[in-house]
């Protein structure tokens, strides 16, 4: 009696992809580490090194903003020369093909908008904006690395291990007669123009990415744990709606139980071959 034929993860992956031509993306940090920019957590979906800074802790401790943006100072001009990987570039073709029905990321680094993707839902803003609290004026991050630079020479010379978004390691003393730049309009506080831990998604970006997924006929989760809510709710709202759900991530996910397909993989290096057999 013949054996029943098995199909790979990869070949059931291709399948997936063929069958849903209004597919929703959501990618998270994995889908940058392959352009360098380091990731949060480790393969189980925990968190590495120290507790990023929380968003109510930035707006009233003038020493937490000087930690953020003097490590920003360092790790921002690591993140600002990543370039796309072939991942990127693979949903940028898909988008093209008009497969998608949206592309939702929770990465600030703009990669997906650098390979060349027009419609991005950034989930939790951008790393290249900094925005006033005070009067609402929005400045590009150059322009606020030049004012870093200039209020700051004696960082000149510091170095520090690259962390994720644009942060960097760096020692307590390095910070201690650190000044932050003020807003160039009106003198308030400046913010770099991200959801930081602790915020919630903006409520119009929110919208947005619900909105994309009502149209969509199946998703697929790349490079996330989906530990962080604002992404979590999305897959649950997926599958609630009966929704099909296909992941590629390196390690376990907080929707493990709600996929119908995993595969075990980074994107740079499976998406190109199988958008390939797309065409």
């Amino acid at each position: 009696m013949p054996m029943p034929q098995t199909i790979c993860p990869l070949e059931e992956l291709s399948l997936f992809l063929q069958r849903h031509d209004r597919l929703y993306i959501l990618t998270g940090a994995g889908m940058s580490t392959a352009s360098g920019i380091p990731d949060y957590r480790d393969r189980d979906g925990v968190r590495r090194g120290r507790a990023p800074i929380q968003g109510p802790e930035f707006r009233n401790y003038d020493a937490m903003r000087r930690r953020y943006w003097a490590r920003s100072m360092i790790g921002w001009p690591v993140l600002s020369k990543a370039q796309p990987n072939a991942g990127h570039g693979s949903i940028a073709r898909l988008e093209a093909a008009g497969r998608l029905a949206g592309l939702v990321t929770q990465n600030v680094d703009g990669l997906h908008q650098r390979a060349g993707s027009r419609d991005v839902v950034e989930l939790h803003g951008s790393i290249h904006r900094v925005r006033c609290l005070a009067c609402d004026a929005r400045f590009e991050r150059a322009a606020i690395q030049t004012a870093l630079e200039a209020l700051n020479p004696y960082m000149s010379e510091a170095t520090a291990v690259a962390a994720p978004d644009g942060d960097a390691h760096l020692e307590p003393h390095c910070l201690e007669n650190f000044t932050v730049p003020a807003c160039m309009r009106c003198g308030g506080m400046l913010m770099p123009d991200v959801v930081f831990f602790g915020d919630g998604v903006p409520r119009t970006c929110a919208e947005q990415a619900e909105a994309r997924l009502r149209e969509a006929d199946g998703m697929l989760i790349i490079g996330s744990s989906l530990m962080v809510l604002s992404s979590f709710r999305l897959c649950r709202m997926a599958a609630e709606a009966g929704m099909p759900i296909a992941a590629i991530n390196l390690g376990r996910t907080r929707a493990d139980h709600m996929l119908s397909l995993k595969v075990d993989a980074q994107a740079e290096q499976i998406l190109p071959g199988l958008v390939d057999q797309l065409q």
